[in-house]
This record gives C-alpha cells, sequence and structure tokens, in this order.
C-alpha cells in the first residue's frame, strides 16, 4: 500500500486574498521535512503570481501557529536540520528552510500573519517575516533557538531586529525567553490582538482594507517597502519616482482621480 501525503500547505483565494493554511496540527505545524518548505514556498509563489491576488494571509491549521523545527528530527539528524556533517548541514539549511524566507521576502504582494495560537523558533521568524500581524491574544512567541545551543539558522537575526528594532531582538534572540501575546503587541511584533476564534476574521479583515486599493499601486508600494529595509533614501527616492511614473500611467489612478472629483466610489480593475 502506498503512504499518502497529506498537503502540508493548504491554499485558498476568496477575491483578492489568498490565505495560506500551514497543515501539520499534531505537531504544531513544525516544519520537518524539504517537502514542508517546497509546499510553503509554492503556496507563496502561486498567490504572488496571480495578478488577481493582492494580499496573502499566511496561517496555521489547529491550536498553534508553528512550532518552528521538529526537535525529533534535529536529534535524529534527518529532515531540514543537521545532517551527518557541518557541510552537509550548511548545504541542507541552504536548500530548505532558507527558501521560505527568501520567497516571504520576495513577494509583492502584501502579506497578513494571522497567528493563531504559539509561533515559536522559526515560526515567529515566519510571522515577522510578513508584512503585519494579528495575533491571539493567547499566543506566545520566541525566538527560541539559543535554548537548544543553536543559532536563527533562518535568517532570525536579520528579520527580527527589523520588526522590532535591535534591543528588543537581541533581548529575545538572546534569551531566548518565551513572551505573551501582549508583550509582542508592547514592544510592537504584532498589529493586534484577537481571540483566537477571531484572528482569521481580524486578519481578513485588515486584508480586505488592502485589498480594496489598486492592486498595481499595492503592489509598488509594498515593494517599496521592502527595498527601503536595507536602501539609502536617494536609491529609494530614484526608484519612488520610477514607480509613480508608472503608477500615473494606470486605469486605476485615473479612475481613482475622477471618482474623488466625482465624489463617487471607484471601481479598480487592476489596469
Amino acid at each position: 500500500m502506498t503512504e499518502t501525503h497529506e498537503a502540508f500547505a493548504l491554499y485558498e483565494k476568496q477575491g483578492r486574498i489568498a490565505t495560506v493554511t500551514m497543515n501539520r496540527p499534531d505537531t504544531r505545524n513544525a516544519i520537518a521535512e524539504h517537502s514542508d518548505c517546497a509546499e510553503l514556498v509554492e503556496a507563496i509563489r502561486r498567490a504572488d503570481s496571480d495578478p488577481e491576488v493582492s494580499v496573502m494571509i499566511l496561517t496555521g491549521a489547529g491550536s498553534a501557529f508553528s512550532a518552528g523545527g521538529n526537535i525529533k528530527a534535529m536529534r535524529d539528524r534527518n529532515g531540514i536540520g543537521p545532517l551527518d556533517s557541518p557541510d552537509a548541514t550548511r548545504l541542507n539549511y541552504k536548500a530548505g528552510v532558507q527558501k521560505i524566507p527568501r520567497a516571504l521576502m520576495e513577494v509583492e504582494i502584501a502579506t497578513i500573519a494571522a497567528v493563531n495560537g504559539h509561533a515559536i523558533g522559526l515560526g515567529c521568524d515566519l510571522a515577522c517575516l510578513c508584512d503585519m500581524r494579528i495575533s491571539s491574544d493567547a499566543a506566545k512567541f520566541a525566538s527560541s533557538f539559543v535554548k537548544l545551543g543553536i543559532v536563527p539558522g533562518d535568517g532570525g537575526a536579520w528579520i527580527l531586529p527589523r520588526a522590532i528594532g535591535y534591543a528588543r531582538a537581541a533581548e529575545m534572540i538572546l534569551t531566548g525567553d518565551v513572551i505573551t501575546a501582549d508583550k509582542a503587541l508592547e514592544i510592537g511584533l504584532v498589529n493586534a490582538l484577537a481571540p483566537a476564534q477571531s484572528v482569521l476574521d481580524e486578519a481578513r479583515a485588515l486584508a480586505e482594507r488592502v485589498a480594496v486599493n489598486p492592486p498595481r499601486a499595492v503592489r509598488m508600494a509594498k515593494r517599496l517597502l521592502r527595498e527601503a529595509q536595507h536602501s539609502r533614501l536617494p536609491d529609494i527616492l530614484e526608484l519612488s519616482a520610477a514607480y509613480q511614473a508608472l503608477a500615473h500611467e494606470t486605469g486605476d489612478h485615473k479612475a481613482a482621480v475622477d471618482a474623488f472629483i466625482d465624489k463617487s466610489t471607484p471601481k479598480f480593475t487592476g489596469e
């Protein structure tokens, strides 16, 4: 009998919003295999390559967002973590788990993490790679790599400071401490809290506020935000002028201006 493989990344589209759900509730959506990484990357790129999608929501099935890496696989030296030599391990990280942050950083669409439960280690970093985060008021967060005697192998040392600033990130990464949802809100790790049963609804409401806008303008604005994280102001001014020149020629820009003047509701088509 052939063993069937249940999909790790579930994909759903409603209007201009795509939802990607990590689907291993029995392991709290831990990412254990290269196939898990590949499915997640494929789903992210599927959303980004669809011109009808403006926003992607990333969430988890069950009671957790993601517990991060699989500790048992780490002990057994298989899956996405350590292998039989340091060089093999280094290549394993590059070939597997590191493809996920690259995919999330490269997308042009807006991204929202609907953190329905605990986001630990890699799970915390996946949430922070999204542009915005809505969290369950019962969720907990941790960059807990040092607790296991390892470092953030997924780029967390780059990701977390850009979400909450260097000092806060240093505290989380160097202590490995778990923080509550209330603390996450206080330090700007998340945008808002909601009851666990309402997290996805709140994330969708936020997504709708983004998706109602002209799709091409949303994508270009998102790209400017990402580029601004590592570029000088003169470089961003140049890129902004180029994008603005393109935006002014879109049909949606004309529709928005006409609607503003006429005091009517514009209809955006993505043109």
